[in-house]
């Protein structure tokens, strides 16, 4: 099993929160298709929750269609991925949210007063939808969470000068606009950094991907 990079964010190191941003694992083909690609990273994705301290806990994992759509996550997610959705949220303790990224956004989601989480995938189509609004407004409507009580972390995705768009600024911009106060981004480029990061446009579609994970304790 080779050994695994992977990122905390200062942001989110909370007694109530597990979080991690699992990266490129050395050394595996993922020049395939995504279905292909994850399939070759899902027993060394599991082993490296394991080594994190998710492994006792289900995974909740989104379809990713670049939509808005946003899912509570209960006790028992199963193990089939969210239909149709994007973002994930939930108030319930010992479950991990999972989005997978290569260029896009994980964006993460904490409410550290009412102990509510979400993590949402949001990209240029993703971006231009809203995802991030909706996102807080589930929170906002779900679990009485308020704006101005968020945390927010942006994960590494792709920026220019490698991409036209700066999704993420936006993502920041929809995030404040909404009331959120505390905004980090951690300003990776996920392009320039092929030795740790897999891109779906600097690798012409057929690469791996990153592994966003967020958990209440």
């Amino acid at each position: 099993m080779p050994v695994v990079p992977w990122e905390k964010f200062q942001a989110l190191d909370l007694p109530f929160v597990h979080h991690a941003f699992i990266c490129r694992v050395p050394g595996l083909d993922v020049t395939v298709e995504r279905a292909e690609a994850l399939r070759r990273l899902d027993d060394i994705h599991a082993e490296t929750r394991r080594e994190l301290g998710f492994g006792a806990m289900p995974l909740a994992t989104a379809q990713q269609v670049h939509g808005n759509r946003v899912a509570v996550v209960g006790v028992d997610p199963g193990a089939e991925p969210a239909a149709g959705v994007d973002g994930l949220v939930t108030n319930t303790r010992n479950v991990a949210l999972g989005i997978y990224v290569a260029d896009c956004c994980a964006l993460y989601l904490v409410d550290p007063v009412k102990r509510a989480i979400g993590l949402a995938h949001s990209g240029k189509k993703g971006t231009e939808l809203g995802i991030a609004t909706v996102a807080i407004q589930a929170m906002e409507r779900c679990f009485g969470s308020d704006p101005g009580d968020l945390i927010a972390q942006l994960s590494p995705c792709i920026r220019p000068p490698d991409y036209e768009v700066d999704f993420a600024a936006r993502i920041a911009e929809q995030c404040r606009e909404c009331g959120v106060r505390q905004v980090f981004d951690c300003g990776k480029n996920t392009a320039a950094g092929l030795s740790r990061y897999y891109s779906y446009r600097a690798e012409h579609g057929k690469t791996g991907r990153m592994l966003a994970l967020l958990a209440l304790q």
